[in-house]
């Protein structure tokens, strides 16, 4: 069957069961527009800004564990998704992105509208392609599709000039790939597990911490098996909240910069730590002279790289998170008798002694909203269940500290890059991929202005998400650190001339709603999530100062934790 490359792209997608695609057409791209009006198996969703296509396709890809899919133009189209395409590297989220390039014959002429896409690209993906010949359309996008989403998952760009989607060929998708530098996962040797085992067996103050990767490897039920096999303290980082339940007694909560005081102080006691898909990055470490002085490391990820990257490991296994529990389940299982939770007895009572502090207190207010209330109101009308976006600074925290995830896919974030903006556009991709479930977007004045043009996305696609405006009037997590280092000397920090998001939201034609009083927070959330069919904006004016806590800071390790003031110490 002879068809145009145009046509060959969107079969393409069509072969690797795509049911939506994120994008914004322009003039290197239109003959794939064209190709798209004229078949109704693949939807497009025209956001308002490229970024808001990554961020809409990286949303999609996290909560469903299936490739995003991206559709730009060339020159700014493909530049102003560099921010989407980064923040999913980061956090090694699989996503396809298809560009439109200049002709060709125009490549290296600065024609118009021409960027050196895979260049400028090449920092912030797994892998890149600049499509040659029309023939090769087909087979690159397969290999796009398999390098995206096997191994360590992460975003490709597929760069496709004009002329060749105009150009037509015979079109045959093929069923299978070899590709000689892109090797399948590494299995762990037997070895391995034996001295990993070992290992835990004979651990005195042990600390399961685990990452994104539990969630990616969908790897939840043989992680709770291993740990409630041992009975060992389990704590999540912010890209692995649910992979552990936060309602299980043996969870310590989350760790790192703005974790418990009980997970911090942990991992800075342990005798060994056994990280499960997390990659031991500086939010989670603090000063590394500082972390973890008397711990053995048993570090287990699919990615070679990470490996003795920021912490040395003693015991390295490079394989995939899910087989490497399920073999050491296996392993324990048949040593089950050597399993002595009197080995752990004094480390958990340590532990409860740290969690007595209740390091997450605030003081609750009758007369200004505290952000941390509105989350925590936000969980018990949720149920739990919601899928929750946010975007970055402290209502980030205030998500992730007090929202209390049970399940995988849940929480979608930008943890690696830290992408204002991410949070509206993310959650109209969950929204695309879930339209029977509750979405949120926990998000601050400053953030939700980046793209808030995506409002008029959701409006055409009927994407009633909810919007949780934290409005303190402030850059929250600048100011916070202003207040902290820099005596007070808030710099750009506060946000003069706020717009009426109410009247804002009605602008684009959703609800809008101003929530200034404590009590009133529990209501709005209530009958905003009972309007089933309308995107709501709520903007909750909430305590301008408040801070996040626990915290810490610059130059300190886990043990030196900045304290709310008024909180509980150890006698």
């Amino acid at each position: 069957m002879q068809l145009t490359g145009a046509d060959i792209v969107v079969k393409s997608l069509k072969e690797e069961g795509v049911k939506h695609v994120f994008g914004y057409p322009g003039g290197a791209a239109l003959h794939i527009y064209d190709a798209f009006h004229r078949q109704d198996d693949v939807e497009h969703i025209l956001v308002r800004h490229e970024q808001g296509a990554t961020h809409a396709a990286d949303g999609y890809a996290r909560s469903t564990g299936q490739a995003g899919v991206v559709l730009v133009t060339s020159g700014p189209g493909i530049t102003n998704a560099i921010t989407g395409i980064a923040t999913a590297y980061m956090d090694s989220i699989p996503m396809v992105v298809l560009s439109g390039q200049v002709m060709k014959p125009l490549i290296g002429y600065d024609a118009f509208q021409e960027i050196d896409a895979v260049g400028i690209s090449r920092p912030c993906v797994k892998h890149n392609f600049l499509i040659q010949n029309v023939e090769d359309i087909a087979s690159t996008i397969k290999k796009a599709f398999h390098i995206a989403t096997t191994g360590r998952p992460g975003p490709v760009l597929v760069d496709i000039p004009k002329d060749i989607t105009a150009d037509v060929a015979e079109f045959i998708y093929p069923e299978a790939l070899e590709m000689r530098s892109f090797l399948p996962p590494r299995k762990a040797e037997n070895s391995e597990i034996l001295t990993a085992v070992e290992a835990i067996l004979n651990a005195k103050k042990p600390v399961v911490y685990t990452g994104g990767g539990i969630v990616l490897a969908d790897a939840q039920k043989p992680l709770a098996e291993f740990v409630h096999k041992l009975g060992f303290p389990c704590t999540n980082t912010l890209m692995g909240l649910g992979g552990f339940p936060h309602s299980d007694p043996q969870y310590i909560g989350m760790l790192g910069m703005h974790g418990t005081y009980e997970a911090n102080m942990a991992m800075h006691d342990a005798d060994l730590i056994i990280a499960l898909g997390a990659r031991f990055d500086d939010r989670v470490t603090g000063t590394l002279g500082n972390f973890a002085p008397d711990a053995k490391v048993i570090h287990v990820d699919i990615d070679p790289s990470v490996i003795d990257k920021n912490i040395k490991a003693d015991i390295p296994v490079v394989a995939d998170v899910k087989e490497v529990l399920n073999a050491f389940n296996n392993e324990l299982q048949r040593r089950e008798k050597d399993i002595n939770p009197e080995l752990i007895g004094d480390w958990w009572a340590q532990i409860k002694q740290w969690q007595s502090l209740d390091s997450l207190w605030y003081q609750h207010s009758d007369e200004v909203i505290k952000p941390q209330y509105v989350v925590q109101k936000l969980h018990e009308v949720t149920g739990g269940e919601a899928f929750v976006t946010s975007d970055v600074g402290q209502h980030q925290m205030f998500a992730a500290q007090f929202y209390g995830f049970s399940d995988t896919h849940k929480w979608i974030n930008s943890g690696g890059l830290g992408t204002m903006g991410f949070g509206l556009p993310a959650a109209m991709g969950v929204k695309v991929a879930h339209r029977d479930a509750d979405v949120a977007c926990v998000t601050g004045e400053g953030s939700i202005q980046m793209c808030i043009q995506e409002l008029a996305t959701c409006r055409q696609y009927d994407l009633p998400v909810k919007v949780i405006n934290l409005n303190n009037r402030y850059l929250g997590m600048v100011r916070q650190w202003q207040e902290f280092t820099y005596e007070k000397r808030y710099s750009n920090s506060y946000m003069d001339s706020l717009p009426d998001f109410v009247a804002l939201a009605e602008a684009y034609g959703h609800v809008g709603m101003l929530i200034e009083k404590p009590a009133d927070v529990e209501g709005a959330l209530k009958e905003a999530f009972a309007m089933k069919d309308r995107l709501v904006f709520m903007d909750f004016i909430t305590d301008r100062e408040e801070n996040v806590y626990p915290m810490i800071e610059a130059g300190k390790g886990h043990h030196e934790m900045r304290m709310r003031p008024g909180s509980k110490t150890l006698a």
